[in-house]
């Protein structure tokens, strides 16, 4: 397809059961992303990155809460709406090259094998030469992918992922483990890719390099969204339930426990800590 699409969730929350404990990957989730934006997904560990992907993708049902890929409610439709969904308007990059290719052939036939179920539903979907050729691996068509460098098989993967020209690509960690050239190397592929066809790109990154050169960043903090970046600059965000998660930085000078009072001063507020 041409042009993105755009992802809405509204009080997503997802438990996982671990033994007799049941866990909150996530606690009330509303996030708003517009079609065609680049977007970053930042947080610790186990902060529910991950989780908020696979249900933007639909590989996991949300035990509460709706998500919107587009017009399509992904937390209600069946698994064939999904299967088709996922044929060729959605793209997913899972965390390392090799999870995303198969092995043992080459780069224009991983773009063949991810182009099928796309071709089985009689879409469309563009030459794997040119789709090679957009992000950078024309000469290299036909080279097995033990002879490709960890940036080049980071960027098969993006053609991989992009060659049914998906409306929303999904990627976790795309530049983990790269040295610096082929991390920019891959984020110029993928900025490439929006603005090219419009796709809607959505990252999640640990390297604040990378958090830095995004238009817009969302953190994740303990199962909830705790703060949203512009262009560099952090800010808090009100939740629909008056939730107010303060930045990192904020979290550094502010332990659990401290009293914050809300003044108005002329036009704006300020939070400030008081002795109890």
């Amino acid at each position: 397809m041409t042009g993105g699409l755009s992802i809405r969730t509204r009080g997503l929350v997802h438990i996982y059961h671990v033994e007799e404990h049941d866990v909150a990957a996530l606690s009330g989730v509303d996030l708003d992303v517009a079609a065609g934006e680049v977007v970053g997904l930042l947080g610790p560990s186990g902060s529910g990155k991950s989780t908020l992907m696979s249900l933007l993708a639909g590989i996991l049902r949300p035990s509460a809460g709706k998500v919107f890929v587009g017009e399509t409610e992904v937390s209600a439709v069946g698994s064939k709406v999904l299967d088709e969904l996922r044929a060729g308007d959605v793209g997913l990059m899972l965390q390392g090259a090799a999870r995303n290719l198969l092995p043992h052939v080459s780069a224009i036939d991983n773009v063949r094998f991810a182009q099928q179920p796309a071709r089985r539903a009689r879409r469309e979907v563009p030459d794997p030469d040119e789709v090679l050729a957009e992000v950078g691996l024309a000469a290299l068509t036909e080279r097995p992918l033990g002879a490709l460098t960890p940036a080049e098989l980071q960027l098969a993967a993006v053609a991989a992922a992009v060659s049914t020209r998906p409306g929303l690509l999904l990627c976790d960690e795309p530049t983990s483990q790269l040295d610096h050239a082929a991390r920019d190397r891959v984020l110029e592929v993928l900025t490439e890719v929006n603005r090219t066809h419009g796709t809607t790109v959505v990252l999640v990154t640990h390297d604040p390099e990378v958090a830095r050169v995004l238009p817009r960043t969302v953190t994740i903090r303990d199962g909830r969204i705790g703060g949203e970046g512009r262009s560099g600059e952090e800010y808090a965000v009100v939740t629909a339930d008056g939730f107010l998660p303060l930045p990192g930085h904020a979290l550094d000078r502010l332990p659990p426990g401290t009293l914050v009072r809300l003044h108005e001063v002329d036009d704006h507020f300020e939070l400030r800590a008081e002795e109890p």
